[in-house]
């Protein structure tokens, strides 16, 4: 079996929430929105579709005719913006599987990326993409399968206008991608801890501080998003092994960010702070090799 099919990689296009924010004070961690790629086996799994999203197909371009699952947690701009500028999805040859919830109004996937297309907000239909588009709706609450080894379950998120986060099962390993979700004052969200439970990584939204989230003057109550304080508790409730802090606030600089990792390490020491280009490789190709008999190592002593 390849090393290909023996790998579980997590990859950061975008990690900024509400709007893309490029400039001198956001070179080390990026200023794209949010979008994660995950090499799952011989899969390849993409969460949202923010303008990390662009960045990717850019590099999908090499790689052609390429297959790929995408999965959007909701539809606010932040996290499809970025689709309508995905070039591998304009080429005929490539194939992708795009899956999303259906919205209290109604909506599907497919016609919240068609209508953000139309005329006057985009000069191309979403008619004009050449790939095979597959469209698929998500029932929260219930797992999706890929393949034969990979298992997606779906809970319910705390965001205005719904949000689902996903847990990405695979052999022993597991990695829970929760972001736009807003903690409860008085206790744990049993839908996040229900995802992020033992889990390998959990990437959480954390885009406030707790001083931002409760301040007197400027308050973040009831906005859709939680804090660094609150992914530790979940991390250590959950008993994660790793915790990446996801989903900055546009306003949070390089150096604003290099302080709070310090701070979440701290109290968490097996933490990240997401930045564009990160990579975290849940397992290894040594994994999976066959045990070596005792005869064969004498025999090279």
């Amino acid at each position: 079996m390849s090393n290909l099919q023996n790998q579980f990689t997590v990859h950061f296009w975008g990690v900024r929430g509400s709007i893309a924010c490029p400039g001198s004070e956001t070179v080390r961690y990026g200023g794209n929105t949010p979008c994660i790629e995950m090499r799952v086996g011989s899969e390849r799994l993409i969460f949202d579709g923010g303008t990390g999203l662009r960045v990717l197909g850019q590099s999908l371009l090499a790689q052609m005719p390429v297959t790929a699952h995408l999965f959007f947690t909701h539809y606010h701009w932040d996290h499809i913006q970025g689709f309508p500028f995905f070039v591998p999805a304009f080429i005929k040859i490539n194939t992708f599987y795009i899956y999303g919830t259906i919205a209290p109004d109604g909506s599907t996937v497919q016609h919240r990326l068609n209508d953000q297309m139309l005329n006057p907000n985009f000069p191309v239909p979403l008619q004009i993409m050449g790939a095979d588009l597959k469209f698929l709706d998500i029932n929260i609450g219930k797992s999706i399968k890929i393949g034969d080894e990979i298992v997606i379950e779906t809970a319910l998120l705390n965001h205005p206008g719904e949000a689902v986060g996903y847990r990405i099962n695979w052999r022993n390993y597991a990695a829970a991608y929760v972001t736009d979700t807003e903690h409860f004052p008085e206790r744990l969200d049993e839908n996040v801890l229900f995802l992020a439970r033992n889990a390998d990584v959990l990437i959480y939204d954390a885009t406030y501080t707790d001083e931002e989230y409760y301040s007197e003057k400027s308050s973040k109550v009831g906005w859709g998003h939680s804090t660094w304080q609150e992914a530790v508790k979940i991390a250590k409730a959950a008993k994660v092994k790793r915790l990446v802090i996801f989903h900055h606030d546009p306003l949070h600089n390089d150096d604003f960010m290099d302080k709070i990792g310090e701070q979440v390490a701290e109290q968490f020491p097996n933490s990240l702070i997401a930045r564009e280009g990160l990579s975290i490789q849940l397992s290894s190709p040594l994994d999976f090799l066959p045990p070596v008999e005792p005869e064969a190592i004498k025999g090279n002593l």
